[in-house]
Parts: structure tokens; sequence; C-alpha cells
């Protein structure tokens, strides 16, 4: 009679020939500090960028208060404390404080020349700020931005080892279509590239990680059980995405609502990610400030 291979056992010499079965990459949870600060402007964070040490950070929330300022971290490099200056409200190109609907600053990423570049939605534009956003620079209004929904414009900012500035809007027109990546260089924008859609995710942050990946933030959120985040991480080819891998995917619940992210290198060579929630302004939510870190 004929025998079945045993799958088992074909397996286990299979390990033994290649010393291991290779895991898929994926992000371990590290920690999560809740900030709280009294200043009234205080909230409602939507953007978060790191130093390369992971320390020095600048937040931004959805009204356009820019929190500079450094993290303390612990033994496993999480955030274990936050010391921020006061914040700084923008001026707008006519010197005066941006005021709704002007404020919806959604992304944010450090500009080579020491200022910032934050993304706007509603009036969906990208600025430019000098060094903690006390100095209005400059602003683009690309024509491919109109036409988005009201509250849905661009939502996610991240700037390349180049200089190139990669946005992309939390919804699409239609919906269903793919995740739109607009790139800008030197005042010029393009679209080189789209991301595939999964549902009811929305890409609300972004960044390079010093490994030149394009990492991706998306929530979701299912009624009164809570949010639910997830990290891609997109490989580039040129134009092309070579490699779109998940590497994290919570539970509803398990954070609150993560709209930043900041994808940072530790002293071992570890990338790690800390990501920051907005808290609608909201008592019944909090501002977290969340770290993983990436395994191979």
């Amino acid at each position: 009679m004929l025998r079945r291979p045993d799958l088992g056992l074909i397996l286990a010499a299979a390990v033994a020939v290649t010393g291991a079965v290779s895991a898929a990459p994926r992000a371990d949870y590290v920690g999560t500090f809740v900030w709280t600060d009294p200043s009234p402007k205080f909230g409602g964070f939507s953007a978060l960028d790191l130093r390369p040490d992971g320390l020095g950070f600048v937040a931004v929330s959805d009204s356009a208060a820019f929190f500079n300022g450094r993290f303390t971290r612990g033994t496993n490099g999480e955030v274990v404390e936050v010391e921020a200056a006061p914040p700084v409200i923008p001026l707008s190109h006519h010197g005066t404080p941006v005021q709704d609907p002007m404020d919806d600053a959604e992304g944010v990423a450090f500009a080579p020349d020491g200022g910032l570049y934050v993304s706007y939605e509603t009036e969906d534009r990208i600025a430019h700020y000098g060094a903690e956003g006390r100095i209005w620079l400059g602003e683009d209004w690309p024509e491919l931005f109109k036409g988005f929904e009201v509250n849905f414009g661009i939502e996610a900012l991240a700037i390349d080892a180049e200089g190139a500035l990669y946005a992309m809007p939390e919804r699409s027109v239609p919906r269903s279509a793919p995740i739109p990546v607009f790139r800008g260089r030197d005042g010029v924008w393009d679209r080189p590239f789209t991301l595939s859609r999964d549902g009811n995710w929305l890409p609300v942050g972004a960044d390079f990680g010093p490994d030149g990946r394009l990492y991706l933030l998306e929530r979701d959120y299912w009624g009164m059980v809570g949010f639910m985040s997830r990290v891609r991480r997109i490989t580039l080819d040129g134009d092309r995405v070579a490699a779109d891998e998940v590497l994290l995917h919570t539970r509803a619940g398990t954070h609150d609502n993560l709209e930043g992210l900041a994808v940072w290198q530790d002293a071992e060579g570890a990338i790690r990610l800390t990501m920051i929630s907005d808290d609608n302004f909201l008592p019944t939510q909090r501002t977290e400030i969340v770290d993983y870190r990436v395994t191979e």
C-alpha cells in the first residue's frame, strides 16, 4: 500500500537543511505613552515627524498648532516623557495666523533647509515654513489636488532622501479607486504611481524610513468598538511599486485614533515606528504616542 508522505517530516527536513523557516516581517509592540499638556491648543494631532535620533520631534494638530520638543525614551526605546515648547501658530502669506477653514493641517515633514512642510486638507495645499513653523516661506496649490471630497483631501505627507514630497488624499475620487500618490519636486507636481486600496482602510500618515522605503499608516473604524490601525511598507523601484507589505494590523480598540507616523532607526540598526493619535479634542479620547519595532 502506498503511504502519503508525512508533511511534518518534509518540513522538518527543510528546516534542517536551510537552518530556519524565515518569518514574515512584522512590527512588534514596544509601548504607549499618554501625553497631556495644559495648553488650550493641545490635542487633535494628525501629524508627527522625528529627527534621525528618534528624540527631537514636531507634532501638528488639525487646527494648525505646531508643538516642537523632545522625547525621553526608556530601555526598550519607548517614549516615557515629553518635553515640548509652547505651540507655534503658523502664519498665512498675509502675515496673520491661519484660521478656519485654512488651518486643517494633516501631515508634516522636516524640510532639508531646517524648516517644515505641512499638508492641509479642505483647502488642499502644501505649505513651507521656516524652523519650528515660525515663518511662512511659500505654498503649493497643485491642480492635481482639486476635486477631493470636503474633509477627505490631502492627508499624508512624506519626504524622500532627495527632497521630493509625496502626498496622499484620505479618499480617492471615486472612493473605490486606488490611492493616488502625488510627488512634488521644485514646485512641479505629478502622480508617479498609485497604491492599492483595501476595504475601508484610509491613508492618514506616511514617512520614508532610513532604509529608503515608504511607510504608510492607515486607519479603519468599527462603530462603538474603536479604531484599527495598519502600517504598510512599500518598496519603490523608480516610479514602480516593487513590494507592498503589511507590517502591522491591530484589532479594533487596541489604540486610539492613530494618524501621524514617523520612522527612524535605533542604535542597533532596527527600524522603529512612532505614531501619534488624534483625540479630536474630545474628553473621551486621548493623545497616545505609540512605539513599535520592525522585525525582519
